[in-house]
């Protein structure tokens, strides 16, 4: 199994057992564009979730059990440099924080999961139009192209990454092609 393959099933893996406990988690960002055609290259998987508050351990369980570990550091150009290796602390330093999202990364294969607390958009308000999606033997729920390409105009608002710009013109693309 190749790695794109091992990411694939872990990821699956760690939506089904995000589900499990009571969350719904919407796929966003590249990995979406990707499902839906996208040429793009990304290095995550981004899921908003609901906020989870007082389960927080749930879901830091969740990762853990699939190998992932939250990220303490990124350099520069956003690779992850250093990853918190208790649970524990991880749990800690979330609740201390108190951030919109969250980075985890397996050290060993590096495939990271990005989970967005409600953030930008409520994980309820994408739920009302994701789709379910089978990706290998996983389903996997994908915001709409519309909520996709309101989130891509909120990231590209508030930084410069290069890849929003072709993010939101392959998005505006398929929303025209739609329209008789």
């Amino acid at each position: 199994m190749d790695r794109s393959d091992s990411h694939l099933e872990t990821v699956g893996r760690v939506v089904k057992s995000l589900t499990d406990a009571g969350f719904e988690p919407i796929l966003v960002g590249g990995m979406a564009l990707v499902i839906l055609g996208s040429q793009r290259v990304t290095r995550d998987f981004d899921f908003v979730i609901a906020h989870p508050r007082e389960r927080l351990e749930s879901v830091v369980d969740v990762l853990y059990e699939h190998g992932l570990e939250l990220v303490s550091r990124l350099n520069e150009v956003g690779e992850v440099t250093a990853t918190i290796a208790s649970r524990r602390v991880a749990v800690s330093r979330i609740r201390l924080d108190r951030p919109a999202s969250v980075h985890f990364c397996n050290p060993n294969s590096r495939l990271r999961i990005d989970l967005l607390f409600d953030f930008p958009v409520p994980a309820a308000t994408l739920a009302k139009h994701a789709t379910r999606t089978k990706v290998r033997s996983h389903v996997v729920r994908v915001a709409s192209e519309a909520d996709l390409l309101q989130l891509k105009k909120i990231a590209h608002a508030k930084r410069t990454a290069p890849g929003d710009a072709q993010n939101i013109a392959f998005l505006e693309a398929r929303e025209q092609s739609d329209q008789p």
